[in-house]
């Protein structure tokens, strides 16, 4: 193998490890409401009507998770693609409109079941977690038409 090559090949095939706060400061993560860290990575500036609402094309976000933290229940009225960046494995647990469970693994070990991108259908009712102690996941969600707080669902465990 070329020397030039082998040289590039182990400087870009060797992963760097951080740990969640230096992703949470260099990305300047906030805390979430719904648990976690994110911040808006873009927004667009086409708009489009919605049932006679006028929303964002779509929206970007940076997202979080450390262990021991849950992204909480929580419905979109919009498709979200879910992007794994980097950390451990990223559980996403929906909820489809017909009321059944599945999961969403995030990641890169294929071999166990693990994706880099999932969709989470519009209208599901879903969550975020972690499974490995002392870690953190990152990723990106995407959501089309734009996310809006003001029409989003969260759910809370009731006492």
């Amino acid at each position: 193998m070329h020397q030039a090559f082998t040289k590039i090949k182990s400087e870009v095939g060797e992963q760097i490890k951080h740990d969640a706060d230096y992703y949470i400061t260099q990305l300047d993560l906030s805390p979430h409401p719904e648990g976690g860290h994110y911040k808006s990575s873009f927004s667009s500036t086409q708009q489009i009507d919605v049932s006679g609402n006028e929303r964002k094309l779509f929206t970007s976000i940076y997202f979080l998770l450390k262990s021991g933290e849950i992204s909480h229940f929580h419905r979109l009225k919009s498709d979200e693609v879910w992007y794994y960046h980097a950390g451990s494995p990223l559980i996403v647990h929906v909820i489809d409109d017909n009321g059944y469970y599945y999961e969403l693994k995030l990641g890169l070990d294929f071999e166990n079941g693990e994706v880099p991108q999932a969709v989470v259908p519009k209208n599901s009712i879903f969550g975020s977690s972690i499974v490995e102690d002392e870690t953190f996941s990152l990723v990106g969600c995407m959501v089309s038409p734009g996310f809006d707080f003001k029409i989003s669902s969260y759910f809370r465990k009731m006492k």
